[in-house]
């Protein structure tokens, strides 16, 4: 009948699918040997199913591959377990500044990888630090206008208001509630700063991002329906290496397993609430930007409010400019941007400065030097030891330690000092085919000692026999990529960070306030604190991670003389 029975159909049907896996395994496990990167000096892997993902995990920030650099040279490769594959793959490492340059100077050739997107949009929806190609372009034309140097100087006023005492914010603020707890437990009770200064720059970016009050320092004070959101989004946040993303692209009904946990069913929900919230706040945004363009006048100026504006000017055609949905997808983008890295950085600071003690009373004098309690942008800008304290921690600390990117071709990427392969063969470039992984050694490279010099690691502004590190800064330090302060803490190329100027100034006006009320001390030995193992760095005490984020510090109020 020229149909074959269910006997034979069914032999033949599985030994199609045999040989369709057998494929898929050959295609997985034959790219590594297949890669451009084979002849590259490498360490061992540590394990067929992570390779040297969990040595890199189970270590402080950067430390393994620092390790590495200094065993394999400045050009080395390891295995990584950055995407769903089943096994994993090679992963290009380098601190050399033009190679850096390349992948950073061309974002559509060397984007985030999928895996990495997903994470994000999961925690931020398709906001700017999601998005790639066309759709990122768009929206950063969009919000350039609502991040230029006058609408942060505008917005400098909420920075130094919330950390200080000012009548208008109706919020306990953060100096205030350390000195309530040093009055009422004394200076010897240590305060977890970290977690402080969590809370007051979520009610900054609150503030400054879209106008609305998380009063997160209030005691008294019932948490807010979006805060409560936001918390539960947030929570389970982590850079980790894991099986889910392999079983959720293997196992098609995993991801709805997962939907049934109880704390996806309040992702799920918080989300929804985020969402109601943040429509409303965008259609009274854009009601006021109505009504403003016949009065001639704005009256808010928040972050969201200004996007909002800039979206709507009538110069852009309608084809270009961002849905509701893109608008919101910016609010969650502000608060990881202007909470998670500035509250951190500041912490790091915080630590730095208890370290060096001498540095801690230098930036004391020049700030008691001020006049005013509330300075502007401009007078924050002026104090230059102020500035190198900012630039030295943003160095050393780098609130984002690593990033990583793909190669969406076949691409050559030029290199400044040559390399030597396994087979003693010297090349001035690396070639990298499609999908190959690029690590982005943000840290490694602020505290490289080819770049910086010998001290690179250290907290230091004085050295000896030489200038202050920031009044004379190292020729080789000038190419590095960055958007700031020749460093890569806030990348550079077209996806550098937007916001920079925003986290400065509110980092400025932070430690200014902080040091001139209070001097600071560890309550812990310095070896004990460390940086927790996620997309940001937050200091924890080693061997404590079931408590979380902790900065424990000894405060005392600082009265002149």
């Amino acid at each position: 009948m020229g149909l074959l029975s269910l006997d034979t159909s069914y032999p033949l049907l599985g030994a199609a699918l045999l040989a369709l896996v057998a494929w898929k395994l050959v295609k997985l496990f034959s790219t590594p040997r297949n890669s451009c990167l084979r002849d590259l000096p490498a360490p061992p892997p540590a394990s067929w199913l992570y390779g040297n993902s969990k040595q890199i995990f189970e270590d402080d920030v950067a430390v393994v591959q620092e390790a590495w650099a200094r065993k394999y040279g400045h050009v080395f490769k390891y295995k990584g377990f950055l995407s769903v594959s089943l096994v994993p793959h090679d992963v290009l490492y380098t601190t050399d500044v033009r190679a850096l340059n390349h992948v950073l100077g061309h974002s559509n050739d060397f984007q985030k990888p999928g895996i990495v997107r997903n994470n994000l949009a999961s925690l931020l929806g398709e906001g700017l630090l999601v998005v790639e190609g066309e759709q990122h372009r768009q929206q950063r034309r969009i919000m350039n206008p609502a991040f230029g140097p006058a609408q942060i100087r505008e917005l400098t006023e909420i920075f130094v208001e919330k950390a200080i005492q000012a009548s208008k914010l109706a919020c306990h603020l953060l100096r205030d509630v350390w000195s309530a707890h040093i009055s009422k437990m004394g200076e010897s009770t240590p305060i977890n700063v970290s977690r402080g200064l969590s809370d007051m720059t979520f009610d900054v970016i609150g503030l400054a991002g879209f106008n609305y009050t998380f009063d997160n320092l209030d005691p008294q004070h019932k948490p807010s329906e979006l805060n409560e959101a936001f918390k539960i989004i947030f929570a389970r946040a982590s850079s980790r290496p894991s099986i889910f993303p392999i079983l959720r692209r293997f196992v098609p009904f995993f991801s709805q397993i997962l939907k049934l946990s109880s704390l996806e069913r309040q992702r799920i929900i918080a989300f929804g609430v985020m969402k109601r919230i943040g429509m409303q706040l965008v259609k009274e945004k854009k009601d006021e930007v109505l009504k403003a363009t016949a009065a001639e006048k704005l009256q808010s100026r928040d972050l969201l409010t200004l996007l909002i504006k800039a979206n709507m000017d009538p110069s852009i055609p309608e084809s270009h400019r961002l849905s509701d949905e893109d608008v919101l997808a910016q609010v969650p983008t502000f608060l990881v941007a202007g909470h998670e890295t500035t509250s951190n950085a500041t912490a790091w600071a915080l630590f730095a400065l208890s370290q060096a003690p001498e540095v801690q009373q230098k930036l004391r004098e020049e700030i008691m030097n001020i006049p005013t309690e509330n300075p502007s942008m401009d007078e924050l800008s002026e104090l230059p030891y102020l500035d190198a304290v900012v630039r030295e921690t943003m160095r050393v600390h780098a609130p984002v330690p690593v990033t990583v990117r793909i190669a969406t071709k076949d691409d050559v990427i030029p290199l400044h000092t040559p390399f030597t392969d396994v087979h003693g063969k010297i090349h001035d470039s690396v070639s990298v085919s499609e999908g190959t992984y690029i690590d982005i050694p943000i840290l490694a490279v602020n505290r490289s000692k080819a770049l910086w010099g010998e001290d690179a690691f250290e907290f230091k502004l004085r050295r000896s026999r030489l200038p202050e590190r920031w009044e004379s800064i190292p020729p080789d330090a000038h190419t590095i990529p960055g958007v700031w302060g020749n460093m890569m803490s806030f990348l550079g190329g077209p996806r550098a960070c937007i916001g920079y100027r925003f986290s400065v100034i509110e980092m400025k006006a932070l430690i200014f306030t902080l040091v001139r009320a209070f001097e600071f001390e560890l309550a812990v030995p310095a070896s004990r604190i460390c940086a927790a193992r996620a997309a940001v760095q937050r200091p924890r005490i080693r061997d404590e991670d079931e408590k979380g984020n902790q900065l424990p510090m000894l405060l005392k109020p600082y009265k002149p003389l």
